[in-house]
Formats: C-alpha cells, sequence, structure tokens
C-alpha cells in the first residue's frame, strides 16, 4: 500500500511538473510571440542561422518535441526546405537542454518548497490584474508549479529506493549497462512524451542516489531518441518531404546516440573536465551530479550537431534516398486539404500563424492564377478559331479551381479558430482576425472569376463577340487589375506605407477606368451597337472593378 500511495504521489508531482511547464511556455510564447516570429525568419538563411533558430524558438517554448513537430508541419506546407530543416532540428535538440540546467541550478540548489508556493501566490496575482504584464504572471505561476511538482518528485523519489534494486543490480555491467540505461531512458520519454521531463525524473533519481551517474547519463541519451516519437506521429499522412524531416530527427538523434554510448566515459570525463566541482562517489543529495548531467545533455548535442553540421546536404541526400518522392501524388489534388495536429497548436499557437500565413498566401495565388487564365483568354478570343470550347475549358477550369478555394476558406477557417481558442498576445489576437477577413475576401474573389468567366462565356454562346475597339479600350483595364493582385499577394506580411500608397493609387485608377469604359458602353448603345452584347460588355467591366475593391479591402485589412 505504501509503494502505491508513493507512485501516486511521484504520478501527481509529474503531472504537476508537466503542467507548469505547459504554463510556463505559454506564458513565455504570449509575452514573446512576434518576436519569436521574427526569429523564425532565420530559418531561411544559412544552416548556422537555422542552429541558432531552433535553439531559440526551443529554449523559449521549451520543448523540442513540439518544435520538431513544427518544423514538420513547415515543411510540409512549403515553409522549409528539408535542408533548411535538418539545421533546425539541430538547434532545437541543443535547446531542449535549457529545461535541465534550469532544473538543475535552480531547483535541487533551493528549498523548493519555500521558492514554489510564492511564485504560485505572485503569479496568480500579476495573472488577474488587468495591466499590460498579464503574461508576466503566467511565467512566474508556470515556474511556481515546474518547481512545486519537482519537490513533490524530489521527496517522493527515496520512498522508492528499495524498489529499484534492479537497477543496482544492473549498474555494473559495462557496456550492457549503459544499453540498459539508455532503453529505460527511452521507454520514459516515449511514455511521457516529453524528454524535457523525462529528464527532470532522471536528474531527480540520480540526486536521490536511486541510479549512478553513468546509468543517469544513458538514460539521459536514450531519452534523446525517445523524443523522436512526435515528430514520425505528425509526418503521418504528410507529404514526402515532412517524412523525410521526421527521419532526420530519427537518424540524427539514434546515430547520436549509438556513438555516445560506446565513448560513454570518455565523454563523462569530457563534461567532468567543463563542469566545476568534483562528484563525491556513492554521496546522496550531492548537487554536483544535476550540473554534471546537464552539462552532458548539453555537450552531447552540442557534439553531435557540430559532427553533423559540415554534412547538412549529404544527410539530406540520405533521407531522400531512403524515402523516395511519391511519383504518383505529382499532380495537384482536386481537394484541400489542411493537415494540422491540435496538440501542436496548443503548443505552440503563435508560431502556428506563420503556417497560416502562407496557406493564404498560397490562396491569393490561387485567385491570381484564376484570373490570368481569364485575361489569357479574353486578350486572344477574336483570333482563337474555337470560341466555344476556348470559354467552355476556361469555365470548367475557373470552377474546379473555385470549389478548391471553398474548401480552403473552410480549412483555414478551422484551423485559425483553432489558433484562437489558445491565449493569444493582443498582436496575433489581430493577425487571425485580419487573416480570417483576408480569406473571406479572396474565396469571393475566386467566386467573382469564376462570374466572368461565365460571363465571356455566355457572350461567346450568345454570339456577342466584343468588337476590337472594345477589346483594345478593355485590356489595359484588365491588366490594371491583374497588377493589383500581383501587389496584394507580394504583400500579405506586413506591407509599407509605400505600398498602402500604392494600392490606393491603383483603386483609384481602377474606379477611373471603370467610369470611362461604362460610358463607352452606353454611348455605344445610344448608337444603336447591339444592346445584348453592350450589357454584357458592361456587366464584365463591373465585375472586374469588383476585383479591385477586394484587392483594396485586403490591402487596408492587412494594414491595419
Amino acid at each position: 500500500m505504501a509503494i502505491i500511495s508513493t507512485l501516486l504521489r511521484i504520478t501527481g508531482g509529474l503531472c504537476l511538473f508537466l503542467y507548469g511547464m505547459k504554463v510556463l511556455s505559454d506564458g513565455i510564447q504570449q509575452a514573446a510571440g512576434d518576436r519569436m516570429q521574427r526569429v523564425l525568419n532565420f530559418m531561411t538563411g544559412n544552416r548556422f542561422m537555422a542552429v541558432l533558430t531552433g535553439f531559440a524558438v526551443t529554449a523559449i517554448i521549451q520543448s523540442s518535441s513540439a518544435t520538431t513537430v513544427m518544423v514538420v508541419s513547415f515543411v510540409n506546407a512549403g515553409l522549409l526546405t528539408l535542408t533548411q530543416s535538418i539545421g533546425v532540428i539541430m538547434g532545437a535538440n541543443i535547446g531542449t537542454t535549457v529545461t535541465a540546467w534550469i532544473v538543475s541550478l535552480v531547483g535541487f540548489s533551493l528549498k523548493l518548497s519555500e521558492l514554489a508556493l510564492p511564485a504560485v501566490g505572485i503569479g496568480f496575482i500579476f495573472r488577474i490584474i488587468k495591466w499590460k504584464h498579464q503574461d508576466l504572471g503566467d511565467v512566474i505561476l508556470g515556474f511556481g508549479l515546474l518547481f512545486m511538482g519537482l519537490d513533490f518528485l524530489t521527496k517522493s523519489m527515496p520512498a522508492l529506493g528499495n524498489t529499484f534494486n534492479v537497477i543496482a543490480a544492473v549498474s555494473n555491467l559495462g557496456f550492457v549497462s549503459s544499453l540498459i540505461g539508455a532503453g529505460a531512458g527511452l521507454v520514459m520519454t516515449l511514455l511521457i512524451h516529453s524528454s524535457s521531463a523525462a529528464t527532470a525524473i532522471m536528474l531527480t533519481m540520480a540526486f536521490n542516489g536511486v541510479v549512478g551517474y553513468e546509468m543517469a547519463a544513458a538514460m539521459i541519451l536514450g531519452a534523446n531518441i525517445g523524443t523522436t516519437i512526435d515528430a514520425a506521429l505528425a509526418a503521418i499522412g504528410t507529404k514526402t518531404t515532412a517524412k523525410q524531416t521526421a527521419l532526420v530527427h530519427v537518424l540524427f538523434n539514434v546515430i547520436g546516440t549509438c556513438w555516445a554510448l560506446p565513448l560513454l566515459k570518455p565523454l563523462l570525463a569530457l563534461v567532468n573536465l567543463f563542469t566545476p566541482g568534483t562528484l563525491v562517489p556513492g554521496l546522496i543529495h550531492d548537487p554536483m551530479i544535476t550540473t554534471h548531467l546537464a552539462m552532458l545533455h548539453t555537450v552531447f548535442n552540442v557534439v553531435n550537431t557540430l559532427l553533423f553540421l559540415p554534412f547538412v546536404k549529404p544527410f539530406a541526400a540520405l533521407v531522400s534516398f531512403i524515402i523516395k518522392e511519391d511519383k504518383t501524388r505529382t499532380a495537384a489534388p482536386e481537394h484541400y486539404r489542411l493537415v494540422y495536429y491540435s496538440s501542436a497548436i496548443q503548443d505552440t499557437p503563435e508560431l502556428n500563424i506563420l503556417r497560416a500565413e502562407k496557406e493564404v498566401r498560397d490562396m491569393a495565388g490561387l485567385v491570381s492564377s484564376m484570373y490570368a487564365r481569364f485575361s489569357g483568354v479574353l486578350r486572344t478570343l477574336r483570333e482563337t478559331e474555337d470560341k466555344q470550347a476556348a470559354v467552355t475549358s476556361l469555365t470548367a477550369e475557373l470552377k474546379q479551381k473555385e470549389e478548391y478555394a471553398d474548401e480552403m476558406r473552410e480549412e483555414l477557417t478551422a484551423f485559425l479558430m483553432e489558433c484562437a481558442r489558445e491565449q493569444l498576445n493582443p498582436r496575433s489576437e489581430r493577425r487571425v482576425s485580419q487573416l480570417v477577413r483576408v480569406i473571406s475576401d479572396l474565396e469571393d474573389m475566386t467566386d467573382d472569376c469564376y462570374s466572368i468567366s461565365m460571363i465571356l462565356e455566355r457572350s461567346v454562346r450568345k454570339d456577342h463577340i466584343f468588337k476590337g475597339k472594345e477589346m483594345g479600350a478593355l485590356v489595359p483595364y484588365v491588366n490594371q487589375v491583374e497588377d493589383f493582385l500581383t501587389l496584394v499577394r507580394e504583400n500579405l506580411g506586413r506591407p509599407s506605407p509605400e505600398k498602402i500608397w500604392e494600392a490606393r493609387e491603383l483603386e483609384s485608377a481602377i474606379d477611373k477606368a471603370r467610369n470611362k469604359l461604362r460610358k463607352l458602353g452606353r454611348k455605344r448603345i445610344e448608337a444603336g451597337k447591339d444592346v445584348k452584347t453592350e450589357l454584357l460588355f458592361i456587366d464584365l467591366v463591373r465585375r472586374i472593378e469588383k476585383l479591385g475593391d477586394y484587392c483594396f479591402d485586403i490591402a487596408e485589412t492587412i494594414a491595419g
């Protein structure tokens, strides 16, 4: 009964630790979400910038699993290339060691009970006060809960000392002991789904003398393999490049552990050289053992990164050889599907807005392609022999793309609403609202592109073909709207004041051209020209001008 009670206390302490880590991560994300998005811009730089990016993001969100799942998602969406993702994954492995340092330097050096409860109280007060630094309350509260959970673990672990005799029995078997330790660390991490939490438990076990220094070190190396499970799960059902990215994470950590385990003693000697303080063999509650293990975690991941960094391109070629591109999936999909996982969004809600922005840019590209297809047919219509076949093909193609855009609107809006359910900082909340409005406008634009193709088809079917003079006046007008679409698509991020001014100029020019063309159509009706042809011409002018209105609305929306 006593063992069951102790196990329940350990479970409660672990859950409190994990919850504190989540509250801490959410608070830091809300406080620094915009900065993290700027940090992510380094992903497109060289491999060293990619490593720094992975380190910075993981250190902020306190989860290498969340970072790698996000990277797999970004590669699947086309935000990152396979080569860029390798550096980010390497940096994420280094960034995850920050948790071990926090636990080792603070968790076992201070009386946690005296530190945790005041932090919970102060954090809760900061959180409920209506002021601009509410996010700081989540950070302090998260630290308090994290250390409270660690305190429960530290106090409960010695009670299980007798139950871990089996570990002591296999601690002196040389390399076999290292393999057993690595296996135990792997299983523990798979069960908890957090290498940071698993590492904290291992530090606690070593601090309480449940496991020795070398066994704890081997367990930490095994945890590096266990943490790859989340990236592997996230890659299920994704594109080939995303699967290759997940394999990068698995191979990087597995190969690293494979070379480190046989060289564990020299590696520990190197760690002891770097780490101040001397370990006392057999001493229980030696605070230096946790510092040495945290240093081991860092040294291993840094050395492993340095070994792989010069071979990023051959590494990418290797995973591309193992997981080959699926030739049967080269054609564009008929239906849109945005693959995402709610757990990933909950871990990194601020960062997933970047994923949505990329998808919105793709949707703007879809609108541009539809309009460009229409304008191409319009310009060459008079010289086309089979006009009916040309406009019928155009209408069918735009109908399919319009339905695809409807699916994009549904999926992207659901994705953004999932992000909005989490606690975001005010700027990110505004960005989500902006993107939802932009998505709605873009989908309406696809409807209008399809509508103008139907007007063109009706004019051909009823033999109301526009004359050469009408087409000569219409083409520059069509080009103006096409330029506006290009401007909007290229500035869906945060446009400069110059681009906003350019948008206003284009809107004004399109309005003037519309008025001129409508007057031209009415004059031809008064002159006795075919009424149905001229009404179709005026209707086409009006619909095209509406696309310009949507462009200006989007420009104003993203400018705030």
